[in-house]
């Protein structure tokens, strides 16, 4: 909003636009479509990934002789564990993973969290680096229950990326749902 009271932003633009061409402004990206690829390998369907998610731990600092505020300064980027969660299967690659880890085989492994569109195209993606399994989690056991068994992993990672192809690519897909 200006001091004028008018709103001048990249959205207003793009919504005015909108309707003096009839198109329309593109959906948010739905995150039920999405794919895990650990080292190159897709490690299987997965029916919930969290902690996609960084912070920047900010520093206080006074100045000198001005003690109406303090100046605060960006430190260092911290990012969240990835806990992946998915339906148990004969195939054990994550829980491999973890027990290696567990008896002292390390093997950090990069990969990449990928949205999907209707299509199963990615339209975006993050990348992670040097991830290593710290909590596995195995289903829970319920008598009468006919829920599909889930098993959760969470990795510490040394920080997340998100392309620029990605970023690029998001962008074309949105503007191609603009023109239909």
């Amino acid at each position: 909003m200006t001091s004028t009271g008018i709103p001048l932003g990249l959205n207003w633009a793009s919504a005015a636009v909108g309707n003096w061409t009839g198109l329309r402004l593109p959906d948010p990206f739905p995150t039920f479509n999405f794919a895990v690829e650990i080292e190159g390998l897709l490690v299987g369907g997965f029916t919930e990934v969290s902690g996609l998610e960084s912070q920047i731990e900010m520093q206080s600092y006074r100045e000198g002789g001005v003690n109406g505020f303090a100046h605060q300064l960006p430190g260092a980027a911290s990012p969240s564990n990835l806990v992946l969660k998915h339906g148990l299967t004969a195939i054990s690659t994550l829980w491999n993973w973890y027990d290696n880890t567990a008896r002292g085989v390390i093997q950090r492994k990069s990969g990449t969290i990928a949205l999907l569109d209707r299509r199963q195209i990615p339209v975006m993606w993050w990348n992670f680096r040097n991830a290593l399994p710290v909590r596995w989690t195995g289903p829970t056991f319920t008598a009468g229950s006919d829920e599909v068994g889930v098993e959760s992993l969470e990795l510490v990672h040394e920080g997340l990326t998100k392309p620029l192809l990605g970023q690029a690519l998001a962008l074309g897909h949105g503007i191609a749902d603009m023109a239909r």
